[in-house]
């Protein structure tokens, strides 16, 4: 019978073969003797489904020197600073709208994050005996919001799902009652990588005349969403994921249809209007109480300007290539169970690794303490998903790739070194099993 240990040079080769590491230019390891064994000297980071690191060039960079040099408050301040910051804001609406295909500008909403984005359409649009939709797959960021909801006559049922995460269109329609008001469904799954079908649920809802949200939180800055094709009244996102923007800041783009139901959850200062009590009618300021993320909307504008100069295709491909090689070597050892698509095909680079025979956290601890591994292990804050997946209760180890993996120094000098390293820590474990 395999053992732990085989089990964990079989990851590792499968992760650091020669072919991926080609692919990916910047993916090296530097295995280093010691007397306890071996250690790595970098560290190799496949946690991109919480958070994408390293960010986009000039991130970091535009994030500190506004707060070093100018970090002023727009729609309030009357002078020179103000006026030049409020233009990248709106230039940052503008490549949201341009890369999600909105209407314009305006309808481009900025908020803490994805989470918040999602409870903002949830509590601002549903009323008592109203019934949503969900997928099987959802979030908690969408779950939790409903079932507080619950005690308000306000209810969902969830669209049924195959075990690898597939969803059928002709599924939704099955399910629509008089009083459904909306359709509410992540784009990919963050636990399995499974993309959905909104350009389909998207024409089901147009023709049954609800509201479509779409949750876009692991396929933003990853694969092209129009939000006119698809019929999407809501779309919802993150900076700090696909997009490679810093965290704390997100937001939603809204139809005008859905923007005349949508009642704000927050009320307060906008800058506009100031002589009225209540809040403006008009988009953007309707929904933008308080003094906004500014450090955070820069870094997403360095993130966007990036991301629309490398291209969004070869991103999606370089990312492909990686899932691809990893998904067939990791189909070589037998107690491995990749939950959801066992291919390329209608997924992105987010894969979770079930071994039924064994700890998962175990294996993710000895990942990152042995051989410096990130990973994220457990239910992923999406138990609905893990329950359609069969990999409930225990959860699954998710590997989420990016086109480049973070790197310390090299401390062999050489190409001869590396691969000199790498047959020692083979002929190490092999040894050892």
């Amino acid at each position: 019978m395999i053992t732990y240990k085989a089990i964990l040079f079989l990851i590792i080769l499968c992760i650091f073969h020669p072919v991926i590491c080609y692919n990916i230019d910047k993916c090296y390891t530097n295995y280093i003797m010691s007397y306890g064994g071996f250690r790595y000297e970098s560290k190799i980071y496949f946690d991109n489904g919480s958070t994408s690191w390293p960010k986009a060039p000039q991130v970091a960079s535009s994030m500190s020197e506004l707060l070093e040099s100018g970090a002023f408050n727009i729609n309030r301040g009357n002078y020179e600073g103000a006026y030049e910051l409020e233009s990248l804001v709106l230039l940052t609406r503008m490549q949201l709208a341009r890369l999600f295909h909105a209407p314009d500008s305006r309808h481009v909403i900025f908020t803490p994050g994805i989470t918040y984005s999602l409870n903002y359409l949830i509590k601002g649009l549903l009323r008592p005996g109203d019934h949503v939709l969900v997928s099987s797959l959802e979030h908690n960021a969408v779950m939790r919001p409903l079932c507080q909801l619950a005690s308000q006559d306000i209810h969902y049922t969830m669209i049924p799902a195959e075990t690898d995460g597939t969803t059928q269109p002709e599924s939704v329609e099955a399910l629509i009652r008089p009083e459904t008001k909306a359709v509410i469904m992540l784009h990919v799954s963050n636990v399995c990588g499974t993309i959905l079908p909104i350009r389909e649920i998207g024409d089901i809802c147009r023709r049954h005349h609800l509201f479509f949200a779409v949750d876009t939180a692991q396929s933003a800055g990853s694969v092209d969403i129009d939000m006119q094709e698809c019929n999407i009244d809501f779309l919802a996102f993150t900076g700090h994921k696909g997009l490679l923007g810093p965290q704390g800041i997100g937001g939603f783009l809204i139809s005008e249809a859905l923007d005349h139901e949508l009642t704000p959850l927050i009320a307060g200062g906008t800058g506009s209007q100031s002589d009225s009590l209540l809040m403006p009618d008009y988009l953007p300021d309707k929904y933008e109480s308080g003094t906004m993320n500014l450090p955070g909307i820069i870094g997403l504008h360095a993130a966007l300007t990036y991301l629309e100069e490398a291209g969004i295709p070869a991103i999606h491909q370089k990312k492909m290539e990686l899932t691809g090689y990893f998904l067939k070597r990791i189909q070589e050892i037998p107690q491995a169970h990749i939950a959801g698509k066992q291919t390329i095909q209608d997924r992105l680079a987010v894969v979770s690794l079930d071994f039924p025979e064994y700890d998962n956290a175990e294996i993710a601890f000895s990942l990152e303490q042995d051989y410096g591994i990130m990973t994220r292990v457990g239910l992923h804050c999406a138990p609905m998903a893990h329950q359609a997946l069969h990999t409930m209760p225990h959860g699954t180890i998710r590997f989420a790739f990016s086109t480049s993996i973070p790197q310390k120094k090299l401390t062999a000098a050489s190409t001869g070194c590396e691969n000199y390293s790498q047959y020692r820590i083979y002929k190490y474990i092999l040894l050892n099993l």
